[in-house]
């Protein structure tokens, strides 16, 4: 797909990540397009870029600093203009962390004592070693 920079005055332009406009779809073939019309109402229409493709949108209530990162409630984002509250999580993010970097289904050996676990993870459902360490997460 190909979109030239007039593209988005144009009036034809579809404004959408998947088609380019009503007359060429995939994108004009070259470097101008014989079809351009300017929009006369472009000035005025209000696009939100929400995949991030375009220009940035400056949208922090909590700062005047337009290098601040976009704002979004804790627990919580959005997604299309609608806020979508993230489930409660069972572990926190450090403890998340700290399980991918200690358990054996990651690591490969016991945190404990450091034995390697044999390669076959897919078949296996307790993580219990012969030192002792086991496994409660399950």
């Amino acid at each position: 797909m190909r979109k030239l920079e007039q593209c988005a005055s144009c009036l034809f332009c579809a404004h959408d990540h998947h088609v380019v406009c009503a007359v060429h779809p995939a994108g004009p073939g070259s470097e101008t397009c014989l079809d351009f019309r300017p929009d006369p109402d472009f000035e005025e229409k209000q696009f939100e870029d929400f995949l991030g493709r375009g220009e940035e949108t400056f949208e922090n209530p909590e700062s005047t600093n337009p290098n601040d990162e976009q704002w979004e409630p804790e627990g919580a984002s959005y997604y299309n203009g609608e806020l979508i509250v993230q489930p409660r999580q069972r572990w926190t993010r450090e403890q998340q962390l700290e399980l991918l970097e200690t358990h054996p289904m990651f690591t490969g050996k016991c945190p404990s004592c450091g034995a390697f676990f044999n390669s076959d993870y897919t078949a296996r459902v307790h993580w219990d070693c012969e030192c002792g360490w086991m496994d409660d997460t399950v």
